[in-house]
């Protein structure tokens, strides 16, 4: 028959040789393309930096940035995320060491029958300390897990400044052009105006006729009518605007200078495997799959034997209270105990939640392998409009200073009786089709490149230490 000892020495032994078994799965390599599709064959590589909205050259888009830095909603709500995740990994790593706990206690008792009274008082003052053996694991990845989801916190706080950060800019920009298109409008109702001038003075001595009148007072009305919902849209950027600052809409105003005055910062992208370390979305993705994978192991360690050691040890009257044998008086004591627990019997629970941990992994592989490939289709996309609005440049400059001169030509000849109404008309609305183009085109440019900034994750690189993604093994997504 073994003995209790003998009992509890193979248990260990057996605890300690197993536990070795009980290790988390480490995240699957990605197979990454050699060299981004749409980045330019002969361009070096420029990631951006931390500060790469500097590179517009606009002290006042430096100005909001700091300001969404400090009062953005939900860069605020981010940080608290952070805080909370800490909170829980502090609360998780003390699972791992032993607790200790003062207790005091005291029992009056009293008591009276045919042979007399007696009374006494029961007291202890103990100080007591418990410890659950980690044989295998179970705490340690717990607390592995609370800490790979402060990380996770922390990686999605700087996605989330990312994104705000992004925001802004592509806000200013929004209210930069509405300010320019608002320009254009009324330029076009002036151009309009001054047509229709010429059209009236032709009407009142029987050179034009009530068609030529009458077309080109639509073609003012309908100039005029943008002027109103442009200014509309620009109250909205605006509010949106002050939303990501922080502010509130009434009495927000930015000023700016032309969007022709902003610089374009020289931005390229290295090696798609280098993205990988600068994506804080899948740094993200990466450290919640770490996590899952740690809650697998505490998962099956729940399966295993539990082995917890208890001491206590203070003062008491009296000074040993047992069923065998009792000390009276008062004196030191000291408990010793330890327990072995091993579930038989629970309804499946622990099983399902294994079966729950391992889904979550699966579903957390899906969305690192998710989140690269989002980041490699941002990059390429803001590549690609990158280069074709290049390419489309000189086009766009040719179209607009051949409009105008189109236009002045067609409104001189009209005005001198050697040209006809339908051109001068014609002419009018490519000349104002024409410079809304290209006021849309500058931010199409400035937009795309502050996509292209994000996508390349704007100077966020993982922390020192830390794992970087394996990009290499897996043949296909």
């Amino acid at each position: 028959m073994i003995s209790g000892r003998a009992f509890i020495s193979w248990i260990l032994v057996a605890c300690l040789s197993a536990a070795c078994t009980l290790q988390a799965t480490k995240p699957p390599a990605i197979s990454m393309p050699a060299s981004f599709e749409q980045a330019s064959p002969s361009g070096q590589a420029a990631w951006p930096g931390r500060d790469w909205y500097r590179g517009f050259g606009s002290p006042t888009l430096d100005g909001l940035i700091e300001q969404a830095s400090a009062n953005n909603f939900d860069l605020s709500a981010a940080r608290s995320r952070i805080a909370q995740a800490d909170a829980r990994a502090r609360q998780a790593h003390a699972a791992i060491l032993p607790s200790v706990d003062a207790a005091g206690n005291a029992n009056y008792l009293a008591g009276h029958s045919a042979n007399g009274t007696a009374h006494e008082t029961d007291w202890a003052a103990l100080l007591s300390a418990s410890y659950e053996v980690d044989f295998w694991g179970k705490n340690r990845a717990t607390a592995d897990s609370a800490r790979l989801l402060s990380v996770a916190a922390r990686a999605d706080h700087d996605t989330v400044a990312l994104t705000a950060l992004a925001g802004v800019a592509n806000g200013y920009f929004q209210v930069l052009s509405l300010r320019e298109r608002l320009a254009i409008a009324h330029s076009n109702v002036d151009a309009a105006r001054s047509l229709m001038a010429i059209i009236e003075a032709r009407f009142n001595v029987g050179l034009s006729n009530p068609v030529e009148v009458a077309t080109q007072k639509a073609a003012l009305a309908s100039a005029e009518l943008t002027i109103p919902e442009l200014e509309q849209t620009h109250v909205e950027a605006l509010a949106a605007l002050a939303l990501l600052v922080g502010r509130q809409p009434e009495g927000f105003t930015v000023e700016g200078s032309p969007l022709e005055s902003l610089t374009e910062p020289a931005v390229a992208p290295g090696l798609p495997s280098e993205l990988l370390q600068r994506r804080p979305d899948v740094y993200t993705a990466e450290a919640n799959l770490k996590s899952a994978s740690a809650d697998l192991v505490a998962a099956r360690a729940a399966l295993y034997p539990s082995l917890s050691l208890t001491a206590s040890g203070g003062g008491q009257n009296p000074a040993l209270n047992a069923a065998i044998l009792s000390l009276s008086g008062v004196g030191p004591t000291v408990n010793l105990g330890a327990s072995l627990t091993q579930p038989i019997f629970d309804g499946g629970k622990l099983r399902a939640q294994r079966a729950e941990s391992q889904a979550k992994q699966e579903e957390l592989v899906a969305k690192y392998r998710a989140a690269i490939m989002a980041g490699l289709v941002d990059a390429e996309n803001a590549l690609s409009a990158i280069r074709h609005l290049d390419a489309a440049r000189t086009f766009q400059q040719e179209n607009l200073v051949q409009s105008e001169r189109a236009f002045e030509g067609a409104q001189l000849r009209y005005k001198e009786g050697n040209g006809d109404f339908v051109t001068v008309i014609e002419a009018q609305r490519i000349l104002y089709a024409a410079r809304e183009q290209f006021s849309q085109y500058r931010l199409a440019r400035l937009q795309a490149l502050v996509s292209l900034c994000k996508a390349l994750g704007g100077g966020w690189q993982a922390p020192e230490g830390a794992a970087q993604p394996q990009a290499a093994g897996l043949q296909h997504f």
